[in-house]
């Protein structure tokens, strides 16, 4: 028996080539045990010559699921946020499940919120996945929200919570490994140019700088800091303040690559080479990164590793809700970065 192209193959026919009941072809695409080694292989291989797609709704129907996971993001028009939905998607994609996304403002409102989450669960997703970053006070209603949630759900890029599970980069660790290189590198005066305090992932990176500069009895004074808004322009600015204030300032780091690229081309307006006068390091590791001039060196969050991290950890819960198990939404994995060392920060002082 050979099915046209055109043609939906429906599970009656793959039953009625193998010779079983539908009942056991359902089996064998639920992953039953009762069915024998023999059977199962010569299904498995029907439906793969037949080319048989299950209708994901109606077994959803069956088994009150929709092998589905709904998505909240943010930001996507910078370089982590959307690094990070491309690997949830793909790692979506492979375990066999849908994706539905529902964007929300980077300073979303409880009432946006709820209107995400609503738009969500009401197509019966089977998880929920957070992953528009913690910023202000957008996670204000966490606790109320969670009461009423019926589905596991998942958050990224925010503070550890007693009650979800978290999945992030380790921000700290990478922004400690960014000021600890330029101190080995021999700068005596690190400045840092940070992202907006209001989001946790900049302050994370700005208390590693701390930590590194507090590790060799260096204090991290106010001068030696100023916010940017993750853009090149803020960089650019940033530098300027920095050197106004401290004309010794032999290192930098940046809070992320944009802002690198912003120092990049300010330290060459006032007449400063890179790296012998100062040394830079941004954090992201863009694909641009390695062709500025000089190459930047830069903290790689391995963003789509964490989203599949993320997708595997939520389709865990699922499982265990579907098993009747107790969910286990209390623990928070972090992501360890690395540094790529390039010409920007080689003093060859080490």
């Amino acid at each position: 028996m050979a099915a046209r192209h055109h043609e939906t193959v429906t599970i009656t026919q793959v039953a009625q080539e193998a010779g079983v009941s539908a009942q056991t072809v359902s089996r064998v695409l639920n992953s039953r045990p009762d069915v024998s080694q023999a059977t199962r292989e010569r299904i498995q291989a029907i439906i793969e010559r037949l080319n048989y797609k299950p209708n994901a709704m109606a077994r959803g129907l069956v088994q009150r699921r929709t092998h589905s996971l709904g998505v909240i993001a943010a930001g996507l028009e910078m370089y982590g946020p959307l690094r990070t939905l491309i690997g949830i998607e793909q790692e979506t994609r492979t375990l066999g499940y849908s994706l539905l996304l529902s964007l929300v403002p980077n300073d979303a409102t409880e009432p946006q919120v709820e209107d995400a989450l609503e738009h969500l669960l009401s197509r019966q997703v089977d998880g929920v996945l957070w992953s528009a970053p913690e910023m202000g006070a957008n996670r204000i209603w966490l606790d109320s929200l969670l009461v009423r949630l019926t589905v596991p759900t998942l958050f990224m890029s925010m503070h550890p919570h007693p009650a979800v599970t978290v999945v992030d980069t380790d921000n700290r660790l990478g922004g400690r490994m960014a000021a600890t290189h330029l101190i080995e590198q021999g700068c005596q005066q690190i400045g840092h140019i940070c992202g907006p305090q209001s989001q946790w992932s900049a302050l994370q990176r700005r208390l590693g700088w701390e930590d590194a500069l507090a590790a060799t009895g260096q204090q991290p004074e106010q001068r030696l800091l100023v916010e940017g808004d993750w853009t090149a322009a803020s960089g650019f600015d940033g530098l300027q303040q920095l050197l106004d204030r401290t004309p010794t300032l032999d290192g930098v780091f940046a809070g992320n690559d944009q802002m690198g690229l912003g120092l990049l081309q300010a330290a060459n307006a006032r007449g400063l080479r890179v790296p012998e006068n100062l040394a830079i390091v941004g954090y992201d590791n863009i694909p641009e990164a390695a062709f500025m001039q000089p190459p930047l060196t830069s903290v790689r969050q391995h963003l789509h590793d964490s989203g599949a991290i993320a997708v595997r950890e939520l389709t865990r819960m699922i499982a265990q809700q579907q098993a009747g198990e107790t969910v286990d939404e209390r623990q928070t994995i972090l992501v360890e970065p690395n540094l790529v060392v390039r010409r920007s920060s080689m003093l060859g002082k080490s």
